[in-house]
């Protein structure tokens, strides 16, 4: 047992490597050179009328597409430990709405949260969120750590802001980018809408067509993209900033820097399902998975384990740091009420 725990003690001491890094080369299911859907993005403010699009940069042979945000990988990462497998790695916080249950997991702005927010754990999180401000992360550890693996900034109580230790991101590289448009036929023609129904077809034309009982064209949008150079997914393990956790004594700095660690670890190795979104799924390409430690000074050494080996060292982290307890805490809408009414207030003396 202790050597498995002591395992990684050189990467999360002082003086250890900077970051872990992978990178991931990926191709569409449906083999190379098929269409694939980024995701679409709203237009800046000054352009709000402009439709939807992707977000493409560069020209020509120059251009990168990207496929995953690091925000959207965040969630989709996290979603590992609601898995029975590793459900007992970190606490169980759920939120009871009116009957529904909200697990902490998939609130997007996790411990910093409105709804977590508007439940009795709100003044022990802000409590957490100073202390590892100061420099003790236990207290946030022992209800959030997925907050400090995946960041988050408390911008509705102690403006605290957590950087995140594991940064992914998929992006396409020579992207041609595609069109698409569609017509709908209404089965009925103007002339039965207008018998049957009772209704003018023209006069009519924008609630007629908005129910489907007239022939309505989409118009031209986004058709996807075919990728002429690589897909990667790019994970970066921030060692520098795991090493700026701390706890009151070595031994319990030590044992929180491990368990963290740990989670980091299984949410980059852990096998994943990339099917990103509709028109979107991704799977490995025969070219290796590269995992290398980059050190402060440029030095690189690759680097391989088995993931059983992952898996067994966070189980054995987790006993040694003392997970969290699972709780239910229930939707407090006094609370939310009262943020709002702050939030309403912050915005007028601004």
């Amino acid at each position: 047992m202790p050597d498995v725990l002591s395992n990684y003690d050189a990467w999360i001491n002082e003086g250890g490597p900077s970051a872990l890094v992978l990178k991931e080369y990926l191709q569409p299911a449906a083999g190379p050179d098929e269409v694939i859907f980024p995701p679409t993005f709203a237009p800046p403010e000054e352009k709000r009328k402009d439709p939807s699009s992707y977000i493409i940069d560069g020209e020509g042979e120059n251009t990168v597409c990207l496929l995953d945000s690091v925000g959207s990988q965040a969630n989709r990462l996290e979603a590992l430990f609601k898995q029975e497998k590793y459900r007992a790695l970190v606490p169980q916080i759920s939120v009871n709405v009116e009957g529904r249950i909200v697990n902490l997991l998939d609130l997007g702005h996790r411990a910093a949260d409105a709804l977590i927010r508007s439940t009795k754990l709100a003044a022990d999180l802000q409590k957490a969120f100073l202390e590892c401000d100061a420099g003790n992360a236990v207290s946030l550890a022992k209800v959030a750590p997925t907050s400090l693996v995946f960041g988050a900034w408390d911008s509705r109580s102690s403006q605290v802001k957590l950087p995140r230790l594991v940064d992914s991101t998929i992006r396409a590289f020579r992207v041609v980018e595609l069109s698409r448009a569609a017509q709908y036929f209404s089965a009925l023609t103007n002339d039965e809408v207008d018998t049957l129904l009772l209704a003018d077809a023209e006069k009519q034309k924008k609630p007629l067509s908005k129910a489907g009982f007239l022939d309505a064209p989409s118009g031209r949008t986004c058709g996807g993209v075919i990728v002429r150079g690589d897909i990667v997914r790019t994970t970066i393990v921030n060692l520098t900033a795991l090493r700026y956790l701390g706890a009151p004594s070595d031994e319990d700095c030590r044992n929180l820097r491990r368990y963290i660690f740990s989670l980091c670890l299984l949410v980059v190795f852990a096998p994943v399902d990339l099917f990103l979104r509709q028109g979107c799924l991704l799977v490995r390409t025969s070219k290796p998975l590269e995992r290398r430690l980059i050190y402060r000074d440029g030095r690189t050494e690759d680097w391989n384990v088995e993931f059983d080996a992952i898996e067994s060292f966070a189980r054995v982290a987790a006993e040694g740091f003392k997970v969290g307890e699972n709780q239910v805490v229930s939707f407090d809408v006094k609370a939310a009420k009262d943020m709002v009414k702050q939030a309403g207030k912050a915005k007028e003396d601004a």
